[in-house]
């Protein structure tokens, strides 16, 4: 099918839609706003999912059914609205368990579960409610038809606030017609509209593949990793939608960026080389080539005019960002400095120096100003002071970033110029076996957690977009760091979801 008949298709079935916003009881918008989002097809929705939801957050909402409350639950926090766990007290009794009926419900366990992962620090309720459903739903598993039995599989492996958006969607897409209360409309959108973007997306790949050719020629770093792909994936976790096309293509090359400042720091450059490096990045102006080895003044130069690139795509009101991009690209280089020292000298440091230091090293935080440079309006001033400060959701997603890399790293062992990982220095601190440091870690990894939850509730509301971009980075961790492993490194585990992301279209 043409573009331009699959869009007129699109068009029709988004009017038709929007109709069904203006009908039905509040469970019947809740399971549209789910079934949209599930299939990723809610951008095209913002105004009326934004509604709606406010006016069922405003409004009453007394239910018997765990999977209606849990989904309301889950829901709204997503979306920035705040709700007390205390909804899920009518199914406990009066010493805080959970009825036994409800150990029955799949659907409505899975509800909660799901819901549960939306908790803040010191909600120990919706941690208990974690471990409560997880036990059922693991001894049901096995009994369960399709699709809810995929549904849970997936869930115990990662629960749904901590899955990739469009990852999921290609699942749903062939679950949701097995659903007897499914919307063929709804299903034949979400196919149009991932394959118009897929066509996007692909030609955003080839433009981005052939700027990286020429850099990566053009520099002559040849022990930098050649991971292109992977760079444009991970910018597309935290937009796949059409409107960010710039901002994506921004986005991908810092992450190129980082990935070969990071090899040129770690694999080649010697301590005195590290220092001429950070120097000419703290100085940033062309007369400080002068201070760099040979090898690395190609470099540098085309880091320049890279971020002058970025400057000449923006409007003149939106050009001063460029500069927090260049500010949180010297910190990041300054950490970097650090981390060679600490190599270079034999140092293990304090186990709180390593986590301060090396989650500015896993590149996180630029990323979070990054995918600020090129969006639209939402990224005010405001929000790059914000994510440039380093707080709350930015410094979450950069420790669950380090944290998840050095777990996997720690499993793989180390490369020869790493320095000492966050594991490494729990252990040596506290003189532990390596299991404990592995639980501590993985304990902190769910306060990081906790931290990007509350903070969609706790900033002020004009920082919820960017709040919601930078969440969407830190999802795509475990995917990237799945089991352990480092699928960006050793990416041959992204293969096949990257062809049916980027590749083969669905069949319509």
């Amino acid at each position: 099918m043409s573009a331009e008949r699959m869009t007129e298709r699109s068009n029709q079935l988004k009017e038709k839609i929007i109709g069904l916003f203006s009908c039905g009881t509040i469970v019947e918008q809740l399971k549209l706003v789910d079934t949209l989002q599930h299939l990723s097809v809610d951008h095209h929705f913002h105004e009326q999912i934004d509604s709606t939801l406010t006016s069922i957050h405003a409004g009453e909402f007394d239910s018997s059914s765990l999977h209606d409350v849990a989904l309301r639950f889950r829901i709204l926090r997503q979306q920035g609205f705040w709700v007390s766990p205390d909804v899920f007290s009518k199914f406990k009794d009066e010493d805080g368990a959970f009825h036994v009926n409800i150990t029955n419900d799949p659907r409505g366990l899975l509800s909660l579960y799901n819901a549960s992962y939306l908790f803040i620090h010191r909600e120990t309720e919706l941690e208990e409610s974690i471990s409560f459903a997880r036990q059922h739903l693991e001894s049901m598993e096995d009994k369960l038809e399709y699709p809810l039995a995929e549904q849970v599989r997936r869930a115990l492996h990662l629960p749904l606030p901590r899955t990739l958006k469009r990852v999921e969607a290609l699942h749903y897409m062939s679950e949701y017609k097995e659903e007897s209360m499914h919307n063929s409309s709804i299903l034949e959108l979400a196919k149009l509209d991932f394959n118009l973007l897929q066509r996007l997306h692909l030609k955003e790949l080839k433009a981005l593949s052939r700027w990286w050719k020429n850099l990566y020629r053009e520099v002559g770093l040849n022990y930098s990793r050649d991971r292109v792909v992977e760079c444009y994936f991970w910018a597309y976790t935290a937009y796949y939608e059409k409107e960010y096309t710039r901002a994506r293509m921004i986005l991908a090359k810092i992450i190129a960026i980082i990935i070969m400042t990071d090899d040129t720091y770690d694999v080649r450059a010697t301590l005195v080389e590290c220092k001429q490096l950070n120097e000419a990045i703290q100085r940033w102006e062309e007369s400080a080539t002068s201070l760099l080895p040979e090898y690395l003044q190609k470099f540098y130069l085309k880091l320049m005019s890279t971020f002058k690139e970025f400057q000449d795509e923006l409007k003149p009101d939106e050009k001063y960002r460029v500069s927090f991009s260049t500010r949180a690209f010297q910190i990041l280089s300054s950490n970097y400095l650090q981390e060679a020292e600490w190599f270079h000298q034999n140092h293990k440091p304090r186990f709180n120096d390593q986590v301060k230091v090396s989650s500015v090293c896993s590149g996180g935080p630029w990323v979070c100003v990054g995918l600020l440079v090129g969006m639209g309006d939402t990224a005010t001033k405001e929000a790059l002071e914000w994510a440039l400060g380093c707080t709350d959701a930015v410094r979450a997603c950069a420790e669950v970033t380090r944290f998840m890399n050095d777990l996997a790293s720690f499993k793989r062992g180390k490369n020869k110029n790493d320095v000492a990982s966050s594991v490494e220095c729990y252990i040596s601190e506290h003189g532990v076996v390596s299991e404990v440091a592995i639980d501590k870690i993985g304990s902190l990894i769910e306060d990081a957690w906790k931290t990007t939850n509350q903070a969609r509730f706790e900033l002020p509301e004009l920082l919820l977009p960017a709040v919601q971009r930078v969440a969407n980075i830190t999802i795509s961790m475990p995917f990237m760091y799945d089991d352990k492993t480092d699928a960006f490194t050793f990416s041959s585990r992204l293969e096949g979801t990257i062809k049916r992301l980027f590749v083969d279209p669905i069949e319509l």
